[in-house]
């Protein structure tokens, strides 16, 4: 998977793509990053990038033809075809089936605006579709790149030591399609002040570890994000499950 990344500040895509999971994807060879900045694409001895906006107002709004260039240039580089991503407060939350969905594509190019946006006629001509990290402002759009860049670089094929790792996860994908929040996790020491490893995980019995881990999920979901469980929707084990949480873990 090639992911193209527009942005002022391009040092910062370096320094995401050597570390963690996304480096690791990129020596094994599922992943190429590369960082673009549209400042080399303007014209003038100032290279300017932003204008006043019209109408009025505070703020800057990041110029056409530098970001149209370097676009451009971006789709040279490579000809599989680009999914052009924005990141704004206004596009579509960003959960894990839209990772799922992105972590498909062969490429993505995703642009990282600042001031107060880009010019609408960009978004309307050049981006295939807008994306939100949450419902909140931010200085710019590398921090929710280097959020999706992450999400969908793990869920490539190869990129996790254990395989299975990812489907295990929050949100990952549950053969019932329930959308779970994950069990608790324990280590060594089995003993210490905080509390002691539940004695079931030392226990040998994998269908009772399997038991133990899907009611945890079940509990937590329910207790945590009950919007994500339609209890009625729950098969009669996945309920019997749950009830069986409840009454161990009063509200």
């Amino acid at each position: 998977m090639r992911i193209d990344v527009v942005s002022l500040f391009p040092e910062f895509v370096a320094q995401m793509a050597g570390h963690g999971v996304v480096g690791r994807a990129q020596e094994r060879g599922l992943l190429a990053l590369h960082g673009w900045n549209p400042r080399d694409h303007a014209e003038g001895n100032y290279r300017r990038v932003d204008d006043r906006p019209f109408g009025g107002g505070p703020g800057m709004v990041m110029l056409l033809d530098p970001l149209l260039a370097c676009l451009e240039a971006v789709r040279a580089a490579d000809p599989a075809p680009a999914h052009v991503i924005h990141f704004s407060p206004q596009g579509r939350p960003l959960d894990q089936a839209k990772v799922r969905e992105l972590a498909g594509r062969d490429r993505l190019v995703l642009l990282c605006s600042r001031y107060e946006g880009v010019d609408e006629r960009l978004l309307a001509a050049a981006v295939d579709e807008e994306v939100s990290i949450g419902d909140y402002v931010l200085s710019g759009g590398e921090l929710p790149a280097a959020v999706l860049v992450d999400a969908v670089a793990r869920l490539q094929p190869g990129a996790l030591n254990d395989a299975e790792s990812a489907a295990q996860d929050s949100f990952g994908e549950d053969p019932s399609g329930l959308r779970l929040l994950d069990c608790p996790h324990y280590t060594r020491p089995v003993e210490h002040a905080l509390g002691s490893v539940p004695e079931v995980l030392l226990s040998g019995n994998h269908a009772a570890i399997a038991r133990w881990r899907r009611k945890q999920a079940l509990g937590r979901t329910w207790t945590r994000r009950p919007e994500l469980l339609d209890r009625d929707a729950l098969s009669a084990g996945d309920r019997a499950l749950l009830d069986e949480f409840l009454a161990e873990n009063p509200l």
